[in-house]
């Protein structure tokens, strides 16, 4: 094994250093290629691990030179913030200020910034693996370009790999041959990540002890979880993709979503719980057994733990993709909100109100109270909301599913209501209309 594989690893031994090698990222590209001839346009290079970000600071480290300064998001300060701001401020030349994980620099950190992104004394370049509507304070990032760099296809990262074995010295030292059908695989585990397929690239040259590496020789090489941060971009954008496809009743994007968050170790009670929201989100009285079905999921994953009880989450999620939809208690929950802000808090009226002992019955609690299995017509034309509040239909059922009953049920209390026949029978007498 060559000293130089041991001090450097192959992702860095092979990093481009002009523009016209960098793969993908054509965003980014353009970008750069603005500064070179002259931009003063300040950047957030946004995107997952391995799509290109430190590649992009040794290409610009190369052609800016003495003008080009690196910094880390977990290792500098604001004292160097300091030096390198006194230091612009002597040159004529703005110099290209490149920060890593520039999401870790505090508020103080990038407040010291803004003032000089903002009058072009430094060309600042963050790069940030988390969202920068979240990770960079708003009078920054308003000042920054965000570029978004994509995770790079498996034909991409084809032409990473291949480059390697091709310039790499110490690869071809080792003289041996990778299969077509071995890179294709590498790059497919990859998912994206640039610098993962050339860890695996050059993980399975030291291992493997033989001329001619072919597909079956990677067995137990190239497995790689899913990229996933649990308090992150992909956690939210995973959940909001399954969310948004229950809704829908796209029962295969539901349960695709589904698998691609458990095969990323998302919390599965933190699954279970968003399809409990869903249940009563968007499902509600449509299918009241959603609910059930939902509090179920949970009770069989706690009982069974993984991967068992998985079984019966991916289940349910297929039922509440299937089960019709309706979105009207969500709404009318809205609607309630809105409606106690506008009409406060009026007194519950006296006849609504229990009277325990003889002091509320002499003020009046309870008097005027009827009582519907006594007299269901003149409970029905009691009025049950606070006096003085505008009449306000605060539910309104839709016609999907059991709901559709419920509006039946609800037409003919209304109906009774208005001209008591004593016909009346009860809410789920299907008799009552």
């Amino acid at each position: 094994m060559s000293e130089q594989r041991v001090s450097s690893p192959l992702a860095n031994r092979i990093r481009p250093s002009n523009i016209e090698d960098l793969i993908g990222q054509p965003k980014a590209t353009a970008f750069i290629k603005g500064i070179f001839e002259g931009l003063r346009e300040s950047a957030a290079l946004w995107g997952p691990p391995g799509t290109g970000k430190t590649s992009i600071a040794n290409i610009l480290r190369g052609r800016a030179r003495d003008s080009f300064v690196f910094l880390s998001g977990v290792t500098s300060g604001i004292q160097e913030i300091r030096q390198i701001i006194q230091q612009a401020k002597r040159t004529e030349a703005a110099p290209v200020v490149f920060i890593d994980e520039v999401h870790r620099f505090n508020k103080v950190q990038q407040d010291a910034l803004l003032p000089y992104v903002e009058n072009g004394t430094v060309i600042l370049i963050g790069a940030t693996t988390e969202n920068p509507s979240f990770s960079i304070i708003p009078p920054l990032l308003s000042r920054v370009r965000v570029i978004v760099l994509e995770p790079l296809e498996p034909e991409e990262i084809e032409v990473i790999l291949y480059r390697a074995i091709k310039t790499d010295t110490w690869i071809h030292s080792l003289n041996k041959s990778v299969s077509d059908e071995c890179i294709r695989a590498i790059s497919r585990s990859a998912y994206g990540d640039a610098r993962a397929a050339l860890n695996t690239l050059e993980l399975i040259m030291a291992r493997i002890d033989k001329d001619q590496i072919g597909l079956s020789d990677l067995d137990g090489l190239i497995e790689r979880p899913l990229y996933h941060d649990k308090a992150g971009d992909a956690h939210y954008d995973l959940i909001s993709a399954f969310h948004k496809s229950i809704r829908a009743g796209d029962v295969d994007a539901s349960i695709y979503w589904l698998g691609r968050m458990l095969e990323a170790g998302e919390d599965r009670l933190y699954v279970i719980r968003r399809m409990i929201r869903i249940a009563s989100e968007d499902i509600g009285n449509a299918d009241p057994n959603a609910l059930r079905m939902a509090l179920a999921a949970k009770d069989a994953f706690t009982t069974l733990g993984s991967p068992e009880g998985e079984l019966a989450i991916y289940q349910v999620v297929i039922y509440l993709a299937c089960a019709p939809k309706s979105n009207s208690t969500y709404l009318t929950e809205k609607k309630v909100k809105r409606f106690i802000e506008t009409t406060g808090m009026p007194s519950v009226p006296l006849a609504l109100r229990n009277a325990p002992t003889r002091l509320m019955k002499d003020l009046g609690y309870a008097r005027g109270y009827i009582y519907p299995h006594d007299d269901p017509g003149g409970a029905l034309r009691m009025e049950y909301m606070p006096e003085g509040i505008p009449k306000q239909i605060l539910y309104i059922p839709k016609d999907a599913g059991f709901e559709k009953r419920i509006k039946e049920i609800l037409d003919a209390r209304e109906k009774a209501k208005r001209g008591w026949t004593g016909s009346y029978r009860g809410p789920f007498d299907k008799k009552s209309s």
